[in-house]
């Protein structure tokens, strides 16, 4: 086992944050998985990405599940057919995704099973029905949780010759979309699988607001979130309307929901992983897999960096640290615009201009999306380049 990978299963055995962040800046200075030996053929700023360690992350993510049939990951993380490739093939056949060409890229690299998970109105309506016919060998459904909602889905499949899973999309307490389990949630199940061209194909419900780093709370949110759920799930059985899956939960109650034999799991930023996540639960043991290769390209004084790494090469809706520097521990952010980021370091004046940094982004999946393309980097060497395709609004369709 390579140093990298030990400090991580340690970390997950560490009961204080401060020994585990200790640890981890010493062993990454020792480790150096991260470097790149032909860094000077790659432009920065450059997104990494290391296949070996999305193979892990991919292995890992099977094991927690107990079967790769109970996965449903979702695309927005990534946004690459190589990646869903490499998922293909460790059995995974069912994603989901956000927007029309994630769904269009998945289905373009073989997928049998895409489900968008996020309401689609206006044109992405027709743009959806079109996506079907254009992919018949991929299955599609979507999510609703309104009237109109269903209304215009059916118009679209029911009159165009098609026909297309719906779920309803349950609000189990984040309150960003879906509707509260119960009566008015039954009614608009029924008219689903009242509507032409459109079947029931169960329930969605994402629980993004349980983000309870301690693992005992966390289960006993997930659990309070989820028994209205299962109760409405049960109410729609016993009237006799099918309910063929529910889609369950993001990354950070992947572990819960995987218990639940019933549920298909939905993880997305397993595949890659960010220091958000990393720092925020020990209990899930993923490896970074993606990582943000940066240049000096000025030094305004003895203790400071100025670094090519703006807000349009790492996402920049979170507070500093935005990113974390591998080989750089402690630096501090100064000030951060479009092109520029300058931070503060007693190790500056190791540092000239042209030197690279290496640094984990604070929230991956918006930083991927940030870049047309990716460094592949294999055996400590990039010598290829995949491109991220569905960080793209519109691929065909």
């Amino acid at each position: 086992m390579s140093a990298s990978w030990e400090w991580k299963s340690l970390h997950s055995r560490t009961p204080r944050r401060s020994e585990a962040y200790n640890l981890f800046l010493i062993l990454i200075e020792h480790s150096a998985w991260f470097e790149v030996a032909n860094v000077r053929d790659v432009a920065s700023p450059a997104l990494l990405l290391y296949p070996d360690r999305i193979a892990e992350n991919i292995r890992r993510m099977v094991r927690i599940a107990g079967d790769a049939g109970k996965l449903r990951p979702h695309l927005k993380t990534h946004k690459l057919a190589e990646v869903v490739r490499m998922q293909s093939e460790a059995g995974i056949k069912k994603f989901k995704c956000a927007t029309i060409a994630e769904a269009e890229m998945a289905a373009g690299a073989g997928t049998p099973d895409v489900l968008l998970a996020y309401p689609a109105v206006g044109p992405n309506v027709g743009r959806l029905f079109a996506l079907s016919r254009k992919f018949p060998a991929t299955k599609f459904s979507c999510v609703a949780d309104n009237a109109p909602a269903i209304e215009a889905l059916s118009k679209a499949f029911g009159t165009g010759g098609g026909a297309i899973e719906v779920l309803l999309d349950i609000d189990c307490g984040q309150h960003r979309t879906g509707i509260a389990p119960g009566p008015n949630a039954e009614e608009l199940y029924r008219s689903i699988s009242a509507s032409p061209g459109l079947r029931p194909g169960g329930l969605h419900v994402y629980d993004g607001h349980i983000q309870e780093p301690d693992l005992a709370a966390r289960t006993a949110q997930c659990d309070a979130a989820f028994a209205a759920v299962k109760a409405f799930h049960r109410r729609l059985s016993d009237a006799g309307l099918p309910v063929p899956r529910v889609v369950a939960g993001g990354t950070p109650t992947f572990p819960l929901h995987a218990r639940n034999g019933d549920f298909e799991c939905s993880p997305g930023t397993t595949v890659l992983w960010d220091f958000s996540y990393s720092d925020k639960f020990n209990d899930l043991d993923f490896l970074h897999a993606a990582v943000v290769l940066t240049r000096v390209v000025s030094k305004p004084d003895a203790g400071r960096l100025c670094l090519d790494v703006g807000h349009k090469a790492i996402a920049a809706e979170n507070p500093h640290p935005r990113i974390r520097f591998l080989n750089l521990p402690g630096a501090s952010a100064v000030s951060h615009s479009e092109e520029h980021l300058v931070v503060e370091t007693a190790r500056a004046g190791e540092f000239a201009v042209g030197d690279c940094l290496y640094g984990l982004p604070r929230h991956v999946c918006p930083t991927v999306a940030l870049y047309s393309e990716a460094a592949v980097v294999r055996n400590g060497r990039a010598g290829e380049y995949w491109r991220i395709t569905a960080r793209e609004r519109r691929l065909t369709v």
